[in-house]
C-alpha cells in the first residue's frame, strides 16, 4: 500500500468515528425537544355586562295622506274659470273652479218673486180672516165664512214655507257654481278644462291631499304584534315607541314620528294586523318656486319603517365577534373551571352591528372568549387574557355609536324582511 492510500484510509476512519460519536448527542437533543409539552393557547376575553341598547323592529309601510278629497261638481254647468295652479298648496276655502252662474241666479230670482207673490196673498188672507172673526159677533157673521178664511190663510202660509225652501235650494245650487277647497293641502292636475260641461256624473275634477302631517301604515305579523304589545305596554304604550322611516333611495328620513293606531281586525289572508304612525312632513326649502311646495313624503309612497323603543333598555351584551353559529343556533365560549373553554348555547335578542344582546344562556360577569376563537376547542384549557383594549373600548362605546339596533336572527346576522 502506498503512503497516499494509507493516508486516505486513516482520514476516512477518523471521520466515521467522529460521526458515530455525534449521533447520541443529536438523538438526545431531538428527544428533549419532542418531549417538551406546548402551552394552552392564549385567548382574549371580555366580561359580559349590562349595556343600553335600542330595541328595533323593521317593516314595510306606505305613506298615506291624513286627508284626501276628490273634487266633483254638484251641479251641471260650463266651467268658466280655473283659479288654481296644478300641484300647488291650497288653503281651505280657496276658490278652485267658477262655473256658469246665469241659470242658477235666474232660479234664485224666480223663487224670490214667488215668495213675494205668496206673501201678498197671505197678507190679504189674514185681513179677510180678521173681518170674518169680527162679524161672528153680529147677525151678519157666519161661522162657515170665518172657517173658510182661516183655512185659506193657513194654506197660503204653507205655500210661503214651500217657496222659501225652494229659494234655499236655488241659493245652494247657485253656491255650487263656486267650487272651493274643503281642506288645506296639495292639489293635483285638473281633469277638465275651461269650456267643458261638468256635472255630478262627470267624475273627479281634481284631488286634494293634506301634506303635514302624514300617516304611515304598515302590516305586522300577529306573533310580532303580541311581542310588541308585551314589550311596550308596561313602558307607556304608544308613547314608548318611536317611528323612523327609510325613504326609497335608502336615506333615513330626518323626522321621527309616533304610533297612534292599531287596527281592531286581523287580515285573515296574511295573518297580519295594521299599525299606523304619524310623521311630520314640513317643506324642504323655505322658499318655493311658482307656488309649488316641495316635501319629502308623498301620498302612496313605499318606505321602510323602523319601530323602536323611545328609551334604551339594558341587556346582557357581548361583542358581536364573540358569537358563533351552527345548525343548532348561536353559541359562545366561556371560561370555565381550570381555565377550560366551555361551549354555551345562547339566545340573541335585539342586537346591533357591534353588540350582541343575549336574552338567555349567559350571566353578567362571565368571561367570554372574543379573540383567538380559531384556537379554541370545547373542554380544552386556554390561557385567558384581557381582550385588546381597542376592543374593550369599542364595546363600551358601541351603543352610543350605533344608534338604532337592527333585529338579529338566531344565527346572529341582521334580519331583513
Amino acid at each position: 500500500m502506498t503512503v497516499s492510500g494509507r493516508f486516505t484510509l486513516r482520514v476516512g476512519w477518523a471521520a466515521a468515528t467522529l460521526c458515530t460519536a455525534c449521533l447520541p448527542a443529536v438523538s438526545t437533543a431531538f428527544a428533549q425537544g419532542q418531549g417538551q409539552p406546548a402551552g394552552p393557547p392564549v385567548v382574549g376575553v371580555v366580561t359580559a355586562r349590562k349595556e343600553p341598547i335600542t330595541q328595533t323592529e323593521q317593516f314595510i309601510g306606505r305613506i298615506e295622506a291624513k286627508q284626501r278629497v276628490d273634487i266633483v261638481a254638484r251641479v251641471t254647468a260650463f266651467i268658466e274659470k280655473r283659479l288654481f295652479v296644478e300641484g300647488a298648496d291650497v288653503q281651505e276655502g280657496t276658490l278652485l273652479y267658477l262655473l256658469e252662474k246665469g241659470p242658477f241666479q235666474a232660479a234664485v230670482d224666480a223663487q224670490r218673486a214667488q215668495i213675494a207673490q205668496v206673501e201678498a196673498q197671505l197678507g190679504n188672507a189674514r185681513l179677510t180672516t180678521q173681518r170674518a172673526r169680527t162679524l161672528l159677533g153680529g147677525p151678519a157673521g157666519q161661522q162657515s165664512t170665518y172657517d173658510a178664511a182661516l183655512a185659506n190663510e193657513r194654506a197660503l202660509e204653507a205655500q210661503l214655507q214651500a217657496a222659501q225652501a225652494q229659494l234655499d235650494t236655488a241659493q245652494i245650487n247657485l253656491g255650487y257654481t263656486e267650487i272651493r277647497a274643503p281642506i288645506t293641502g296639495q292639489i293635483g292636475r285638473t281633469a277638465l278644462t275651461i269650456g267643458n260641461v261638468v256635472g255630478p256624473g262627470s267624475g273627479v275634477l281634481t284631488t286634494i291631499v293634506s301634506q303635514d302631517p302624514m300617516f304611515v301604515t304598515f302590516p305586522v305579523p300577529v306573533h310580532e304584534a303580541i311581542t310588541l304589545r308585551a314589550r311596550y305596554t308596561p313602558l307607556g304604550g304608544f308613547g314608548a315607541v318611536v317611528i323612523r322611516a327609510q325613504l326609497p333611495n335608502g336615506r333615513l328620513y330626518g323626522h321621527t314620528g309616533k304610533l297612534d293606531f292599531v287596527n281592531n281586525t286581523i287580515a285573515t289572508n296574511t295573518d297580519t294586523i295594521l299599525l299606523r304612525g304619524v310623521l311630520p312632513n314640513p317643506p324642504i326649502f323655505d322658499r318655493t318656486h311658482d307656488s309649488i311646495t316641495v316635501r319629502e313624503l308623498l301620498d302612496g309612497e313605499f318606505v321602510t319603517v323602523f319601530l323602536e323603543g323611545a328609551e334604551p333598555v339594558e341587556v346582557v351584551a357581548i361583542p358581536r365577534a364573540a358569537v358563533l353559529a351552527d345548525q343548532q343556533g348561536s353559541y359562545v365560549y366561556v371560561i370555565g373551571p381550570e381555565n377550560r373553554a366551555e361551549q354555551r348555547r345562547i339566545q340573541l335578542g335585539q342586537s346591533s352591528t357591534t353588540l350582541a344582546a343575549v336574552t338567555s344562556g349567559l350571566k353578567v360577569g362571565e368571561q367570554v372568549i372574543a379573540e383567538g376563537l380559531q384556537r379554541v376547542r370545547a373542554g380544552e384549557a386556554v390561557s385567558p387574557e384581557p381582550a385588546d383594549t381597542t376592543l374593550q373600548r369599542f364595546m363600551r362605546n358601541s351603543a352610543a355609536r350605533d344608534g338604532r339596533a337592527a333585529p338579529a336572527s338566531p344565527d346572529g346576522s341582521s334580519r331583513r324582511r
